[in-house]
């Protein structure tokens, strides 16, 4: 007779599975309350601790590690030591195992739960069992996944045994499922210790979609969510209209998100590649939104808005006029969903957290062979401003020298901003050479700029930059400091009437 080992912490269809099995001649082995359901159900079961010839002890942390449990598992049916091993020992075999874990995921995230309520959820048994299992995927079938019951059962129907392709399938599954527990608790363990950067780095993210193709069309794609705290990000979005989101979608849209995490007021931030081609703040979000769009009228083309205030009826109406690819938004009021809605593919998003800006995780680039890891950027300001020129900024000019920081603290380097009354008039970015982005930022400023200020991502390593500003009419520039050519570049801001504030901090985004 064919046994089973089925011990399940998610008991979702586990009575129809096993009852199927025994339906098909199955005997079945069971522990604690699967044993207890399955029971109740009417369907014939073997207590675990009747196999092992020993009783359940530990409050239950110990129960299947045991060898009549593992030795039933992993020895080899063409074997012929390990049969007579077997049969002296009088050990049965156990041919499929169905085993979940104990849910520490869960419970890692339940509000207010202990550290000894979490240590409990470390499953130890399970993870032994269903390892040992996969690991004689040549004869033994191995169902961590629900989901699965189905095909097990068919083949089981159809030929009375499972095909090697299957199990071999769902071995592959074990080893996932039990490295991605493992790196829980690792990741737990790391976290309460306060250990940043381990000596081994593991990383566990869940399965969101698969995307239709890569940042190319040749690419193919998919969107991991992150495990722990995703309120106000992209992952935790809720995607009320509009075709799926695609790869270039998700990570433009990150970055419209975590530009506008550094306003308070009303603000709306327009994104193209991922680089914000208009940011601005007001009153309210219909003059928020303006500025925004007054930057780049050409650039928010097809583009992404995110804003951190409800979308209104007369916010909806003026984002219709015009193509964008995405709309995202904290909420948004029914009129503005009529209107918006009105276009059929265009994607609205709702984040209700979206100014939310606690996170723990850290800040990863891939690098071919290897990873680079990272505190995120999310200090803006650490010192006190320093005014390293002769003139004071204006009260205007400061308020507009901050909005600008943090405007450019989202540009990609080397970047710097112009900024007139909250809101960007000329953005230059991606540049190998600082004064190539001042000229495409003034360029893009056009008559406009008179009475505008700028901010820099990174320091002025020549006086080349202040001539060029002052030529356009620029009289007040934010920058981190820090040049080996200050003094020259302070003298030159000096020698026409500029002011110019030093951070102490810088914000590149390669």
């Amino acid at each position: 007779m064919k046994r089973a080992l089925i011990s399940v912490f998610h008991k979702e269809g586990i009575v129809e599975f096993a009852s199927q099995l025994r339906d098909l001649g199955w005997e079945i082995i069971s522990t604690g309350g699967t044993f207890k359901i399955l029971q109740e159900a009417g369907i014939e079961v073997i207590e675990v601790e009747d196999v092992t010839k020993f009783p359940e002890i530990l409050d239950g942390r110990v129960k299947t590690l045991n060898p009549y449990i593992h030795g039933g598992l992993l020895y080899r049916r063409d074997d012929e030591n390990h049969i007579k091993t077997i049969e002296d020992m009088e050990i049965n075999p156990i041919d499929i195992v169905v085993n979940n874990l104990y849910p520490f995921e869960e419970t890692i995230k339940r509000q207010g739960v202990t550290h000894e309520e979490i240590i409990e959820n470390i499953d130890i048994g399970g993870p032994s069992m269903i390892r040992a299992a996969a690991k004689n995927y040549n004869d033994v079938t191995v169902i961590v996944d629900p989901k699965d019951y189905d095909i097990v059962l068919k083949e089981l129907k159809e030929n009375n045994t499972t095909t090697i392709k299957t199990r071999q399938y769902l071995a592959r599954k074990v080893f996932n499922y039990t490295a991605y527990y493992d790196t829980l608790i690792s990741n737990y363990f790391n976290e309460i210790e306060e250990v940043k950067f381990p000596e081994k780095l593991t990383l566990a993210y869940k399965s969101k979609e698969e995307l239709r193709y890569g940042e190319n069309p040749h690419q193919s794609a998919a969107f991991y969510k992150e495990i722990g705290k995703t309120e106000g990000t992209i992952a935790g979005a809720v995607q009320i209209h509009g075709k799926e989101l695609s790869f270039n979608n998700i990570n433009d849209a990150n970055g419209a998100i975590d530009a506008l995490k550094v306003f308070n007021e009303p603000t709306v931030v327009a994104v193209k590649h991922a680089n914000p081609c208009g940011i601005g703040s007001g009153n309210d979000l219909s003059e928020a939104y303006e500025k925004a769009y007054e930057c780049d009228k050409e650039s928010i083309f097809g583009g992404i808005v995110a804003a951190n205030r409800e979308i209104d009826e007369e916010v909806a109406k003026r984002l219709n006029s015009i193509f964008v690819e995405i709309v995202i938004a904290p909420s948004f009021t029914e009129k503005a969903i009529e209107i918006l809605t009105e276009k059929k593919n265009i994607r609205i998003l709702e984040i209700k957290d979206i100014l939310d800006r606690k996170y723990k995780e850290l800040d990863m680039k891939k690098v071919i062979g290897g990873l680079l890891v990272q505190d995120r950027d999310t200090v803006l300001l650490k010192e006190e401003l320093q005014v390293a020129t002769k003139r004071n900024p204006t009260e205007g000019e400061m308020e507009d020298l901050l909005f600008a920081w943090k405007a450019a603290k989202a540009v990609k380097s080397n970047g710097v901003v112009i900024v007139k009354n909250k809101g960007t008039i000329g953005i230059g970015l991606g540049e190998v050479n600082r004064s190539w982005a001042v000229k495409n930022a003034i360029d893009r400023a056009g008559e406009n700029i008179q009475g505008g200020v700028l901010a820099s991502d990174g320091f002025f390593p020549f006086k080349d930059s202040i001539e060029l500003l002052n030529e356009a009419g620029i009289k007040a520039i934010i920058q981190p400091g820090g040049s080996i050519k200050d003094k020259e570049v302070i003298e030159e801001a000096d020698k026409n009437n500029m002011t110019m504030i030093f951070t102490g901090i810088r914000h590149f985004k390669h």
